[in-house]
């Protein structure tokens, strides 16, 4: 099992599920195909499973990008993961308008990845920063640190986050300051609308469906994963 799936937190970890998105952060593995770091560069995109039926015939190869798997585009988000100009391409330009409108004067994925890097890596141990913003102000979609676990902002509700899905919901707070774990400009993303054509919350995030899945889809096919 690869050590290769992103979690709200931005860490990588060993689980079965794949979950619904793909991503990259550069090149994270050794020759061995071994976990070496978190990250490698600035640019970290979510893209789609598949595109144009390209397939790479093993992963983890030495040198090139390490393949990473997210449950939904707000776990993308919330590890610092934007969407990626090629496999998604409609999504990336309407998130670079967005981001035009929060970022009056940037210009283009340079400075997008630039920005998200400040806000997203704490430059003293590179580990992940948190913001602290009030609890009830928060856009649906946005993840928080909730009794040191991350959680969903859904409603008047938070969600626990599994590598495989949501579970049973928890009252969202009325009151109180919270650590938010998604990047400042990626809630106003999502505070402003942001309607990705990825699935943009997993479906156990809905009450009709959390009681038929037990985990996010996986690939029959273990060499894709």
């Amino acid at each position: 099992m690869r050590r290769n799936r992103v979690t709200p937190l931005s860490e990588l970890v060993a689980v079965p599920e794949r979950g619904l998105l793909y991503g990259n952060r550069g090149c994270l593995h050794d020759q061995h195909g071994q976990i070496k770091r978190r990250f490698n560069g600035k640019r970290w995109i979510a893209c789609r499973l598949e595109f144009k039926g390209w397939r790479r015939g093993a992963l983890l190869q030495p040198g090139k990008f390490t393949e990473l798997f997210l449950l939904d585009e707000v776990t993308a988000f919330a590890a610092g993961h934007r969407p990626c100009a090629l496999c998604r391409s409609d999504d990336y330009k309407r998130f670079s308008a967005l981001w035009r409108t929060l970022h009056p004067g940037a210009r283009g994925a340079e400075e997008i990845d630039a920005q998200l890097h400040l806000e997203r890596v704490d430059p003293t141990d590179r580990g992940q920063l948190h913001h602290p913003a009030p609890l009830s102000g928060l856009p649906d979609g946005t993840f928080v640190l909730h009794r040191n676990v991350p959680a969903l902002v859904q409603g008047d509700r938070l969600l626990g986050w599994s590598p495989g899905g949501y579970g049973e919901p928890q009252a969202r707070p009325r009151r109180g300051t919270v650590a938010v774990i998604t990047p400042p400009s990626l809630v106003e993303v999502l505070r402003a609308g942001w309607e990705p054509d990825v699935p943009l919350v997993h479906p156990s995030a809905h009450p009709r469906e959390r009681s038929k899945i037990a985990r996010a889809t996986d690939d029959p096919d273990p060499s894709r994963a």
